[in-house]
């Protein structure tokens, strides 16, 4: 078995790796994997053991349909990482997220048709939906986005399954809900926080901070993502959540009380242009699957605490 993966050397794929030459996937214990990344500021190869044997790594753009026809030939299956990701990014230039996530996207379904690649699993955001005031998103809700990236993601989608519908590729989309967990670049709500809280450097929080977002560990996402890579059908799309909804300020209270930080250090800033208030996903077509996140949000919580903790090596050179 031989797994390409796009984007695996950034914050959700390079878990997915780990855990794979880890051996934490049935059937999969003795797949070579081929890791394609750009390496933008969010890929990072100390993400990856990259002297694993079996582990090969190309850094290219999913732009590039040559390089792909290089490297994609004689591989089983696709799953597609790549993407640009932070929505304060795209409100501030779109350009990037729609040449990455869109086009990119094409042009990778493109070079997989052209390899006779078996499944590509195309991962995805439930910030494709929008915002949504009460009730939950299951996976036939209208895409509504509301933000340049989640836009992007959405476009993504679309293209993906109009290859499963013209082509016959066997292309499964998932949509996730917000991740947390290790290695996240501190870009990000959770690691930004904990590394300035650590630093004991104040915290912007959006608004008034009761914007709810539902949180899912990043191991509990790639156990997920394998499962629908094995169990699930062509041209299906998958949501991943766990029904823990917190708000941001919730969130900032714990990890206040996780750093040992005073909580003069949160300042109340002006709310993002076209701020989503709520995001929650019914995943229940998953579950049928055989899926239940398996890591408690406060255990979660406090490992990946610990975790930036002891990582300023990792991190200190993003601040």
């Amino acid at each position: 078995m031989k797994v390409f993966v796009t984007g695996g050397a950034g914050f959700i794929g390079s878990q997915y790796v780990r855990a794979m030459l880890a051996g934490d996937y049935a059937d999969y214990e003795d797949a070579e994997v081929t890791v394609f990344d750009l390496l933008t500021y969010a890929g990072n190869t100390a993400n990856l053991p990259m002297d694993h044997e079996r582990l090969t790594f190309v850094q290219g753009d999913i732009r590039d349909g040559a390089a792909l026809d290089r490297v994609l030939p004689g591989h089983d299956v696709v799953v597609h990482f790549a993407a640009e990701s932070h929505v304060d990014r795209s409100v501030a230039g779109a350009e990037p997220f729609v040449s990455t996530n869109v086009l990119g996207t094409q042009q990778l379904l493109d070079a997989s048709l052209r390899a006779e690649v078996r499944t590509v699993l195309c991962v995805s955001t439930d910030e494709v939906y929008g915002s949504i005031e009460s009730g939950s998103w299951d996976e036939h809700e209208p895409l509504l986005p509301n933000s340049p990236y989640s836009a992007s993601k959405a476009g993504s989608d679309l293209i993906a399954r109009a290859f499963w519908r013209t082509h016959g590729l066997d292309v499964r989309i998932t949509r996730c809900s917000n991740n947390y967990g290790p290695y996240q670049n501190v870009e990000k709500l959770i690691p930004l926080f904990i590394t300035n809280l650590l630093a004991g450097k104040p915290v912007g929080l959006y608004g008034d901070g009761s914007n709810v977002r539902e949180w899912l560990h990043v191991a509990d996402h790639c156990a997920a993502l394998q499962l629908v890579l094995t169990d699930g059908a062509p041209g299906e799309v998958y949501n991943i959540g766990s029904g823990v909804e917190v708000t941001n300020a919730e969130i900032t209270d714990h990890l206040l009380d996780l750093c040992g930080a005073d909580r003069g250090l949160v300042r109340f800033v002006e709310d993002r242009k076209g701020h989503d208030l709520r995001y929650s996903l019914d995943f229940g077509k998953i579950t049928k699957l055989g899926f239940s996140p398996a890591v408690d949000f406060a255990d979660g919580l406090k490992s990946t605490v610990e975790w930036y903790r002891d990582r300023s090596d990792w991190w200190a050179p993003q601040s």
